[in-house]
């Protein structure tokens, strides 16, 4: 971190709600990080919160410290949240970083992408997935700090402030591969050795 401070990373929880609801509306009014076009209701935030549990592989930790004002406060947050809704996905999660604007270049996406990954170190997940909405190279450069590598760009995928964005997507390993003796047997068709009836 570029200056001497104390940060508590620590699991989400709805002491957090307010907080978290105002640190992701700055990113909906002021950037083309999010998609999203209007900011989100507290009642709005509180699924998704509840979404990310203190275990499994969905998981939400905030970072909490000094602001430059000298307040104790929320310095961002990061999260690993279901890829896709099929079962079959069930192995990969969506992982991304938030940050206080005042806690940039403070080591704070460092610090929990960090403890994100260790947290999910032990769960049954194969791969971890982030969409960046270009151009934004801070986070290009977290990521790949993370062992996260390049697969390709969505060109002009979502429109937000009169424009079109682009987003690339990024992977990581989280698992060696199944060896061919663990994997799930194909459906839908028999085997060589099961007997046809």
């Amino acid at each position: 971190m570029s200056e001497s401070v104390e940060v508590q990373v620590r699991p989400g929880g709805g002491e957090d709600l307010q907080a978290l609801t105002d640190l992701y509306n700055h990113y909906v009014r002021e950037t083309p990080i999010t998609f999203d076009l209007e900011p989100l209701s507290l009642e709005q935030r509180r699924h998704w919160l509840l979404s990310h549990p203190e275990d499994g592989p969905h998981r939400l930790l905030v970072a909490h410290g000094r602001k430059p004002n000298g307040t104790n406060g929320l310095l961002g947050y990061a999260t690993s949240s279901a890829f896709r809704p099929k079962a079959a996905y069930a192995t990969s999660v969506e992982t991304s970083v938030y940050c206080a604007p005042e806690a940039a270049g403070r080591g704070v996406g460092t610090l929990l992408y960090t403890a994100l990954f260790d947290a999910l170190r032990g769960e049954d997940l194969h791969r971890a997935y982030a969409g960046i909405a270009q151009p934004n190279e801070p986070s290009v450069r977290l990521h790949t700090r993370f062992g996260f590598r390049p697969l390709g760009v969505y060109r002009e995928v979502g429109r937000k402030f009169g424009r079109y964005w682009d987003v690339a997507w990024y992977e990581k390993e989280l698992s060696p591969r199944l060896s061919a003796a663990t994997e799930d047997p194909p459906r839908g068709r028999p085997s060589a050795a099961a007997p046809r009836r």
